[in-house]
């Protein structure tokens, strides 16, 4: 019997020696997958913008709450309003967790209007979570003549564009459709620096950006009345901008104002961050763990209040839920905007 039982034993002893060596490896390759690596933030937009900021400002701080603490790199990959770099986490860059991408906020709304370039599907994206909501605007320069939503029914007004995937292009070709604005967008522009760079030099009258970005970088241009903050687009006025019309207040119909909300909800997806389809499950949540983390870290939170940016952020099951609504639009809605914003 004692010579049996010894086999037995030792082929006991394998088995659970096995079974320990498989089961350990599921977390331990996985918190070691990113050890030694380098993870990459594609942002779809010129450096100097808010896009460039929230994705280098995550890439600074994500890479210290991600098992492994691999490195983290932002790059630039601006063209056609971020659907360079949309298309291309959607279908080029790797699906193991080690590409991240922060794009136009209209991403869902884009792909349901099937916006020429828009050739990815956005809720399959795999969404990390969003630094914050953003609130938009359209402001004129010192020399435009349209200081007032109102005076751009009368005056012709050339405003900035960074791609037709934009919200400083479908923006002022809603609003002309829906309120009877003179926008005329002067598209080519990198990002919205850039746009803000062309209106002080007079190149165009106008352009768009962040309510926050303005306030930021232009708050002496703002008090001296040089700048003219004609438009929010939200759904409803923010306290600092009681006085300006929020873009959903400009439709005259319920059509134009279900429409209007509609792109307005682009808001919401703001500075989101994603990884393409395909990553395993798990490493998708590891990442929206250590994005989660990243968001209590104290040195990210000391940053956030040293620069009086904007902050609301979500987490990347919101987002999840989020994208899928915006990308699921009623198609009555949908056609409408495709004939405004001449979509085919």
């Amino acid at each position: 019997m004692v010579s049996m039982s010894r086999p037995f034993a030792l082929l006991s002893g394998l088995l659970i020696s096995s079974s320990l060596i498989l089961s350990q490896p599921v977390a331990a390759q996985q918190a070691d997958f990113f050890k030694g690596k380098t993870v990459s933030v594609y942002i779809g937009f010129a450096p100097g913008g808010g896009y460039d900021y929230y994705g280098r400002l995550v890439a600074r701080y994500i890479g210290k709450h991600i098992p492994g603490n691999p490195n983290v790199v932002a790059q630039n990959m601006p063209g056609a309003g971020s659907f360079t770099a949309a298309n291309f986490l959607y279908s080029a860059a790797p699906k193991d967790g080690t590409a991240l991408g922060v794009v136009t906020q209209t991403i869902a709304i884009e792909e349901a209007l099937k916006t020429p370039g828009a050739n990815y599907k956005s809720a399959n994206f795999n969404w990390i979570g969003r630094a914050t909501a953003i609130l938009e605007v359209t402001l004129t320069g010192e020399k435009a003549k349209a200081t007032t939503m109102e005076l751009t029914k009368t005056n012709e007004t050339p405003v900035a564009g960074t791609g037709s995937g934009s919200p400083s292009e479908g923006f002022p070709r809603l609003m002309n459709a829906l309120y009877g604005s003179k926008f005329k967008v002067i598209t080519g522009y990198q990002g919205s620096n850039d746009g803000m760079f062309a209106m002080e030099k007079a190149e165009v009258d106008g352009a768009l950006t962040s309510w926050n970005t303005l306030k930021r970088t232009r708050s002496e241009p703002l008090k001296a009345g040089k700048i003219h903050v004609l438009v929010q687009y939200g759904l409803t006025r923010h306290p600092d901008l009681a006085d300006v019309p929020a873009v959903v207040e400009l439709g005259s119909t319920k059509e134009a104002k279900d429409i209007l909300t509609f792109y307005a909800s682009g808001a919401a997806v703001g500075r989101s961050v994603f990884a393409p389809p395909g990553v395993p499950t798990d490493r998708v949540q590891m990442l929206r763990k250590a994005f989660d983390a990243m968001l209590k870290d104290p040195e990210f939170l000391a940053e956030i209040d040293k620069l009086e940016v904007e902050f609301d952020p979500a987490s990347g099951e919101e987002m999840q839920k989020l994208i899928s609504d915006v990308a699921n639009v009623s198609p009555d809605t949908v056609k409408r905007m495709q004939e405004i914003l001449q979509v085919k």
